[in-house]
């Protein structure tokens, strides 16, 4: 079953990286750096302090520091996305202001609507599409060691999905690792979490979902699932770091393997949720992301989960990076004769893909 399932992750994702060359529009925006340099090309999005740009002569994508450049025009609709959280959509020009001014954006919705940005202000920006599949923006890692020694293998697998619209945006992570040597019992664990939210109409504030879906053969857990929701904010969000909360209610089901010696094999529980993301961005070097899940059980009094995922990146070239991922899920309580920890740490490549 976990074999299935890691398939259909990589097809899916090898179909996603595949298809997104062939809507690519044409390269008529225009880009100045402030040391002149001029480039024709087409702006695919900004995210992290990095511009990301298709240029005619260059095979893939380049990466454009974002307080480097000078003027920026393109008659494509991009959704923008502000420090205070605010949306706007339309085509980008940039303000004649003077030189010792801070770089403007014009953000035109129609002729008589439009916005005037700092460009410092602006944390993302992608194209605004009526395609389906221009919406969306992702990665695949994947990584695998092998010891002659103890005849130790072990692999790891993940794929990231980002669906954006205006108001609202939709996640799908998948993470999968495999151990195994000789004399030991392989060791699985699979992790799907889904997630989305929804601006609403105070600064930096949204309503947001959360579910995953864990299987951990070092646990015994078969399928644990969580789904919960609540309100969340952004406690940081500029070109170099962006920090998430979100705090609200949730249910659990975890499903025990067949072969424990447990009397009732599944538990359900209502629990607290406390959600939080770290993003830390520095330009063509190295990314931190790290998320942690806090579930305490409101039914089950002292009883506390928590999950929690970490990557470091260091970028090699264009759209590669190499990354050291540190995973790990706790249960302070766990059922008699099942151990309440499963971490470990992998390496791999990461190959991003779509408007970045």
């Amino acid at each position: 079953m976990n074999t299935r399932i890691v398939t259909r992750a990589v097809v899916l994702s090898s179909i996603l990286l595949l298809a997104m060359p062939l809507f690519a529009r044409e390269k008529t925006d225009v880009i100045v750096m402030k040391n002149g340099d001029r480039m024709t090309c087409e702006v695919k999005g900004l995210d992290a302090g990095v511009l990301s740009v298709g240029l005619d002569y260059v095979d893939g994508t380049i990466s454009v520091q974002w307080s480097k450049v000078a003027r920026l025009e393109s008659s494509q609709l991009f959704v923008v996305r502000t420090q205070s959280g605010l949306v706007y959509t339309g085509k980008l020009s940039t303000v004649d202001t003077a030189a010792n001014q801070p770089v403007q954006i014009k953000i035109a919705e129609t002729d008589e609507e439009t916005t005037v940005l700092d460009t410092a202000r602006i944390t993302r920006m992608s194209q605004a599409s009526d395609k389906f599949w221009q919406r969306f923006n992702g990665d695949i890692n994947l990584g695998i060691s092998y010891s002659k020694g103890n005849q130790a293998t072990q692999y790891n697998f993940g794929t990231q999905t980002e669906y954006l619209r205006e108001r609202w945006a939709a996640q799908a992570t998948f993470n999968s690792n495999l151990a195994s040597n000789s004399g030991a019992t392989v060791s699985t664990r699979n992790q799907l979490t889904l997630s989305s939210y929804h601006l609403l109409p105070w600064d930096n504030y949204f309503y947001g979902g959360l579910g995953t879906f864990l299987q951990s053969s070092v646990q015994g857990i078969r399928l644990q699932t969580n789904l919960g929701g609540g309100i969340g904010r952004f406690l940081k969000n500029t070109n170099r770091m962006r920090i998430t909360v979100l705090g609200g209610l949730a249910w659990q089901d975890t499903d025990y393997n067949q072969s424990t010696t447990l009397s009732q094999k599944t538990q359900n529980i209502a629990a607290a949720l406390i959600a939080a993301e770290v993003k830390v961005f520095k330009f063509k070097k190295t990314n931190l992301d790290f998320t942690v899940t806090t579930v305490p059980a409101l039914s089950d009094p002292g009883r506390l989960f928590f999950n929690t995922n970490a990557s470091y990146y260091v970028k090699l070239f264009t759209n590669l990076s190499w990354n050291v991922s540190f995973y790990g899920n706790w249960d302070t309580q766990p059922p008699p004769g099942l151990t309440g920890s499963d971490y470990g740490t992998s390496s791999g490549l990461k190959w991003t893909f779509g408007n970045r």
